[in-house]
């Protein structure tokens, strides 16, 4: 990808992260990566195109650290997923507990309005879903969890639990929230 075009990505993803997709404006773009309209449209042809091109660069971020690096790693079940945990405090502890889960924010802000924007984050959650799934096959393989739930609905649950947990941090701009969360997940399949 054209270096112009990566930076233009970066700095525009960062501001959606903060302001929403709907309130960052072109000219937001514009001033922050100091670039003209003309450059701007030389690489791409819309405010859509930019921001589809945003998921897709998070999506590869995200992809490598947390399916790449951790859910599909050689290490056990259980260590997966405590890592994944982990990894999310982190991240967010990092950020100040303030800007939410980049999908997670546009999911609430764009899905029922923008057909392209849900179907290409919906890949992202079942994406996430799916590896937790064979994860919990795993683990349910070898042992009884305290909940008696299939894989795939336990796996939604987590994601869910981890997706609102991150929104309530977000709106106290608590990090115990998040990690509280992951407290109950550790319980739920028996990490210690």
């Amino acid at each position: 990808m054209n270096a112009k075009r990566e930076q233009i990505i970066e700095i525009a993803a960062s501001i959606v992260h903060s302001k929403g997709y709907e309130s960052t404006s072109i000219n937001d773009i514009l001033h922050a990566a100091q670039i003209g309209k003309g450059q701007f449209y030389h690489y791409f042809s819309s405010k859509e195109e930019m921001g589809l091109a945003i998921v897709d660069h998070c999506f590869e971020k995200w992809n490598h650290r947390v399916i790449k690096n951790i859910l599909e790693s050689e290490k056990e079940p259980k260590v997966k997923i405590n890592l994944m945990l982990e990894c999310a405090v982190q991240l967010h502890e990092n950020n100040g507990s303030k800007c939410g889960c980049f999908f997670g924010n546009l999911v609430i802000e764009l899905s029922e309005h923008n057909e392209a924007f849900r179907e290409k984050l919906n890949g992202v959650f079942e994406l996430w879903i799916n590896h937790l799934k064979t994860i919990l096959d795993e683990i349910m393989e070898h042992e009884d969890l305290p909940i008696k739930v299939d894989s795939h609905t336990l796996a939604q649950v987590i994601v869910s639990m981890m997706e609102g947990g991150i929104l309530l941090m977000k709106n106290r701009q608590d990090i115990q929230v998040l990690v509280n969360v992951a407290d109950v997940i550790k319980k739920m399949v028996n990490i210690q």
